[in-house]
């Protein structure tokens, strides 16, 4: 049944959605999101064996930096597609804009699986492997802010913290089965298959998926707040770089150490273990997982209560946790070597990121108006997650062998979550009532 909301002003009155239509939404921005980002996040846990496969000889430290700098090169794009799509979404609604993410994704993905190696076509390889990354990060750049504007947008009033939460439990979840995966190939194959051949597996099998989410997000109803608004605008990108653009720095200095952390204790701890440590590769995905369960344990809590206690607290004690317990779990890792060593970091850091990622998709709906949520909330995501976040392999990576220092990654997780407590306290928390109704 479906009902109708008095309406803001400047909009039209706005219907309010039955629980069929809510049902049909969450499936589809949560599969749609769980599929884009292990296509985009499964590089990062094979980056060691297409280091090898897709660039020249050299030593093992030189072949990890030049894979995860081909990683990063994604999150280069990462702006370019939230300002294009963010801008289609503004305009024609959230839900074309989310079909078109699903298949240049998918198209991405699967082609990375088929690259053939640089002993066969040598310079092909790398340049090919450059453009697939390049278009998987376009596509995840209109992916987060358009699944997580589309479901707040959705959302009860009552509970739109716990529906923001959810959002980013399928990023999570992608993160666990990413993980299974690469955990399951590195313990039924050998050294020597995965290196030949296993590394592929998920790629090309990552597209049997897509047809689900493509149906799910064609079928779905625009949300209702993009339905009511009188005019939407002519210029989007142009509207939240300037009216609005001290929100989408905000928005970018609020999330630095939520991407730092994510990427540092995700995707590189998995390399720095196995490689710096020599912790073996199992006990390094293995502590992964553990980190990406609480941190699945921990978000749907966490995203109810902001329903009620409000989100910045959880924001703030994720930001100065981080702060505190950085340095100590590197000296911990570093003298420990060990897999229970990597267990108990990355445990700790997922739940510390649970309360960021359970309460942080919401807040940063509610600090925007409709009208240009879907374009502001993604460049200012995007834009951290390409400077800080996207590299931070890469620049961990490169501080341990410039600075010879094991811990030299907490450095940058503990300065990275000195900025983020900063911009999070001096951010006037939005009236959650009337936020979204803007």
């Amino acid at each position: 049944m479906t009902t109708t909301a008095l309406p803001a002003e400047g909009q039209l009155a706005r219907p309010v959605p039955g629980r069929k239509d809510i049902a049909r939404a969450l499936a589809s921005a949560m599969i749609g999101n769980w599929f884009e980002l292990f296509d985009f996040i499964i590089y990062g846990y094979f980056a060691a064996q297409i280091g090898i496969a897709m660039f020249p000889a050299a030593d093992p430290v030189t072949t990890i930096l030049s894979s995860f700098a081909t990683y990063g090169v994604g999150f280069v794009m990462r702006p370019v597609g939230s300002m294009v799509l963010g801008s289609m979404g503004d305009r024609f609604g959230r839900k074309s804009a989310l079909v078109l993410t699903m298949m240049l994704m998918a198209g991405a993905t699967c082609a990375t699986g088929l690259i053939p190696t640089y002993a066969s076509v040598g310079l092909v390889a790398p340049c090919a492997l450059v453009v697939c990354r390049l278009v998987q990060g376009f596509a995840a750049g209109g992916e987060w802010g358009g699944a997580t504007t589309f479901l707040v947008e959705y959302a009860p009033a009552n509970r739109r913290g716990l529906f923001g939460a959810l959002q980013q439990l399928s990023t999570s979840l992608a993160v666990v089965s990413a993980v299974l995966v690469a955990l399951t190939l590195n313990s039924v194959l050998s050294a020597e298959d995965l290196q030949a051949w296993g590394w592929r597996v998920p790629f090309v099998l990552g597209i049997l998926i897509a047809p689900l989410g493509f149906y799910l997000r064609a079928k779905v109803p625009e949300t209702p707040h993009f339905k009511a608004e009188r005019e939407v605008p002519e210029h989007p990108l142009r509207e939240a770089l300037t009216i609005h653009r001290r929100t989408v720095l905000t928005i970018a200095g609020m999330v630095v150490i939520w991407t730092v952390a994510g990427y540092t204790y995700g995707t590189f701890l998995v390399s720095f273990a196995s490689q710096v440590l020599e912790v073996p590769s199992r006990y390094a995905l293995l502590g992964t997982l553990t980190g990406a369960l609480c941190n699945v344990a921990v978000i749907p809590l966490a995203g109810w209560a902001s329903d009620t206690v409000g989100r910045k607290p959880f924001l703030l004690t994720s930001a100065a946790g981080f702060a505190i317990v950085s340095i100590p779990l590197f000296l911990f890792m570093a003298e420990a070597r060990s897999g229970i060593s990597v267990i108990t970091a990355t445990a700790v850091a997922g739940v510390f990121s649970g309360l960021f990622s359970g309460t942080a998709p919401t807040y940063l709906c509610e600090l925007l108006p409709t009208r240009v949520r879907y374009t502001a909330l993604s460049v200012g995501y995007n834009g951290a997650v390409m400077l800080f976040g996207g590299f931070a392999p890469f620049i961990a990576t490169l501080l341990v062998r410039l600075t010879g220092v094991t811990i030299a990654p907490a450095f940058y997780v503990t300065a990275a979550a000195v900025l983020s407590f900063l911009v999070i306290a001096c951010v006037r928390a939005p009236d959650p009532a009337k936020a979204i109704d803007r």
